[in-house]
């Protein structure tokens, strides 16, 4: 018994304290032991065949552990779940996805992708699909902006492969239109975005004809600034709903626009209702201020 102990620990202590029922029978643990365990409360079941060994503690960690295991063998993370923990995007989807090559149904909390065998690789002891897998499923159900955001992280990290792209994306799967789109107008600007806001304004620059800022989130005489051109002395500041949470922020945020304006930059503010709701009026005021035809 003490034997078995020791072994379960240690394929546990792998992976954030969870283990599968399959990996328990590998040890030899036999099923009368797992039920003797699961009554003593050395073993909690958290998913069908998938157990938490000496404790009931949560983290995202084992909650993804737990969704592979559950999965069987030959699971991964995909579509948005790899990409998050890629960190190729900055938000983690709500469902976990996973892609198995054996029949599983999906539980709350965990979709399951029923597929053929497909390429594995590991990335912070969690397996996953390869990231080009990965961003064609992305693909499939992304909004285009997002699918191009998370190109332009993989791109800043050096692990963007366009002709693998190219290929996958030529093979009439879902999410193959969408990520052709997507590598047509590729823009690794934004991956020095830092906010929803900041991903919504260089879109909008590009539909109307205006060129992209010559750079985002960059210091000007010690000032960070949203965007900037400059040729044209033009700073762009983007004010999302949490900006101006108290008066020292907004007094903070007057004393940077003096210290741009001594140094000759012109600033423009615009905020979530203006791009969202009001894009017309920033392009024509954007244009004008650029010294471009309205």
């Amino acid at each position: 018994m003490r034997e078995w102990n020791a072994k379960v620990q240690a394929v546990a202590e792998r992976q954030w304290g969870r283990v599968s029922w399959a990996q328990l029978v590998a040890l030899g643990v036999d099923d009368s032991a797992i039920s003797r365990w699961a009554v003593s409360g050395y073993l909690h079941q958290e998913l069908p065949r998938v157990y938490a060994v000496g404790h009931r503690a949560q983290s995202v960690e084992a909650g993804l552990v737990a969704a592979v295991l559950y999965a069987g063998p030959g699971a991964m993370l995909s579509h948005g779940t790899a990409l998050w923990w890629l960190g190729l995007i900055d938000t983690r989807p709500r469902m976990i996805h996973v892609s198995s090559p054996r029949r599983c149904q999906s539980l709350r909390g965990i979709i399951v992708h029923g597929r053929r065998p497909c390429e594995r690789t590991w990335e912070k002891a969690l397996p996953t699909t390869s990231l080009e897998q990965a961003l064609l499923d992305y693909a499939a159900v992304a909004p285009p902006e997002r699918l191009r955001y998370a190109l332009a992280n993989a791109d800043y990290h050096q692990v963007l492969d366009i002709p693998a792209l190219q290929v996958i994306a030529g093979n009439g799967r879902a999410g193959s239109t969408k990520l052709r789109s997507a590598l047509t107008r590729h823009e690794p600007k934004l991956a020095h975005t830092r906010s929803p806001l900041e991903r919504l304004f260089l879109p909008l620059c590009e539909r109307a004809g205006i060129p992209l800022p010559d750079a985002v989130n960059v210091l000007i005489k010690g000032v960070l600034v949203d965007a900037v051109w400059w040729e044209q002395k033009l700073v762009v500041e983007l004010d999302g709903k949490d900006n101006h949470s108290s008066w020292n922020q907004i007094q903070s945020d007057r004393s940077k626009e003096l210290i741009l304006r001594r140094a000759s930059f012109e600033v423009r503010r615009y905020g979530t209702r203006q791009l969202e709701e009001e894009a017309a009026e920033v392009e024509v005021d954007l244009k004008t201020a650029l010294g471009l035809p309205a």
